[in-house]
């Protein structure tokens, strides 16, 4: 089932739970596409914000901190240093393979944890993190490798919903919006330290790899 094709929630839950092993403080290597660079997803983020910031029931994800999250690695105090930078080099390897290629963003939609622009079309983003995947097999073996590889949905979150409550007056706010979309080129994924302290995702910048080593 595609995510346009999902029945929208009718209830809203918190997304700011701590899931297990997070904690204050604790930070999270994950690989993930960032738009620094990206002009028309900052505008399209900056179009909803006025509505998002009139419903409490929301935090919306600051310009800086958009993101398409790829495939995470493992809590920053769990791992060690020499394989992570041995997996950054055998993804140096494996992305150089690929090509760079544009992607659509949006409309957004409500789901029970956030506001979420699908992005489309999945088939290049999905070749991208099979070459991560790949890589952290690559030094850990295949066993090893974090996460599932069945079930992810690639999309860009406008907001977080920070309580519990009914989805209805989100819904009705968001279809009271024109839809909007806008394209990304993708040319790269970094690798990044991440933290939820703020009830944000922010993080540092580890290493950016290039998508076919350009």
């Amino acid at each position: 089932m595609s995510p346009e094709e999902r029945p929208a929630p009718t209830a809203m839950r918190d997304h700011w739970w701590w899931r297990p092993g997070w904690s204050l403080g604790r930070s999270f290597y994950t690989w993930h596409v960032t738009f620094p660079d990206q002009p028309g997803i900052h505008q399209l983020a900056d179009s909803y914000a006025p509505m998002l910031t009139g419903l409490p029931m929301l935090d919306p994800v600051p310009v800086r901190w958009l993101h398409l999250t790829m495939q995470g690695l493992g809590f920053t105090d769990e791992l060690d240093r020499d394989d992570v930078e041995a997996i950054v080099q055998a993804a140096e390897q494996r992305l150089i393979e690929l090509e760079p290629f544009t992607v659509t963003v949006g409309p957004p939609r409500v789901d029970p944890e956030t506001i979420h622009m699908p992005v489309q079309p999945v088939e290049p983003l999905h070749r991208l993190r099979a070459g991560i995947r790949q890589a952290i097999g690559d030094i850990w073996g295949t066993d090893r490798v974090p996460e599932v590889a069945q079930g992810w949905r690639p999309h860009v979150s406008l907001a977080y919903c920070n309580a519990t409550g009914p989805a209805e007056p989100i819904a009705e706010a968001l279809a009271a919006q024109p839809a909007q979309t806008t394209t990304v080129e993708v040319t790269a994924v970094s690798l990044i330290e991440l933290n939820r302290d703020n009830k944000a995702y922010e993080w540092r910048d580890v290493v950016a790899v290039a998508v076919g080593g350009r």
